[in-house]
């Protein structure tokens, strides 16, 4: 009978053990450990920096990016991608603020979203993030944050974001850089310049650029004809999402015209040259 008894007693003992042992999803952290500056290693497009407050850098485990305090978001933001930044963890929705603005910055929180009629878009997407609650933290710091239509920021962009996590599953690295530009965008109550009583501006177009190549070492020795280049430019209005991403597909030199920056900076003339006129097929 004592030895029925243990038997019986065994699972449920099994079972305390397990949940004395659990991990939280605060201890889960599978996310690589690379150089700080891998997330700029295309290069800095716009020169951003510590001086000017219009194009200040910022340079996080998760991203790098160029904020402009006039406009209340990033000018571009850039970051790495791989299959070892993605995990289990769920996306967090935190919206956090930010505290190291430069002097006389003014402060954007989630509430000046508030009847916008403009989603809380991400340039670095959550899902992009996964492998910490830290680092899917820093996704949701409103630095990383743009008034996006919300049609195109749940609908095409959304879809993009999943192709390009799809392309690291098959043994890619992506260099990703995403951006904005002008001022007037479109949302579920109409057509915006400014909001937040003028401290937002809503883009009137959206752009990003990935760089995909096999996962290897000297990734700017690597660029060259065999890699491929997607660029895409957007307009911020919800009727955009009567397409799909990839009939917004141009080139990088096209935004560049447009942007006035130089995307791929740390690049050779040369590779530069090859790689700035491809104008990607899409995902067929």
């Amino acid at each position: 009978m004592k030895k029925l008894i243990r038997l019986f007693l065994l699972p449920f003992i099994i079972g305390v053990a397990a949940c004395e042992n659990e991990i939280s999803i605060e201890d889960i952290n599978t996310c690589p450990v690379y150089p700080a500056g891998v997330h700029l290693t295309l290069g800095n497009p716009s020169e951003a920096n510590l001086t000017d407050n219009d194009n200040f850098l910022y340079v996080f485990d998760s991203y790098a990016l160029s904020y402009n305090c006039s406009k209340g978001t990033p000018n571009w933001v850039s970051w790495h991608l791989d299959g070892r930044w993605t995990g289990e963890v769920p996306r967090q929705n935190s919206f956090n603020a930010f505290d190291l603005y430069p002097s006389g910055c003014n402060v954007i929180t989630t509430k000046d979203y508030t009847g916008s009629g403009f989603d809380r878009g991400h340039n670095c997407p959550s899902a992009d993030r996964s492998c910490s609650v830290a680092k899917n933290d820093e996704t949701f710091l409103m630095l990383n944050i743009i008034p996006q239509a919300p049609r195109v920021n749940r609908g095409l962009w959304a879809e993009m974001e999943d192709f390009t996590r799809e392309l690291t599953n098959g043994g890619n690295e992506v260099y990703v850089i995403m951006g904005v530009y002008d001022e007037g965008g479109t949302g579920d109550n109409g057509y915006r310049k400014f909001w937040a009583d003028g401290q937002l501006t809503v883009p009137r177009y959206l752009w990003r650029v990935m760089i995909v190549l096999p996962e290897g070492n000297n990734d700017l020795k690597r660029l060259g004809e065999d890699t491929r280049a997607i660029a895409v430019w957007v307009d911020n209005k919800n009727s955009a999402n009567d397409k799909s991403w990839y009939e917004y597909i141009t080139t990088i030199d096209e935004i560049e015209a447009q942007t006035g920056y130089d995307l791929l900076s740390e690049a050779s003339d040369g590779r530069q040259a090859i790689i700035q006129i491809k104008r990607d097929e899409g995902p067929f």
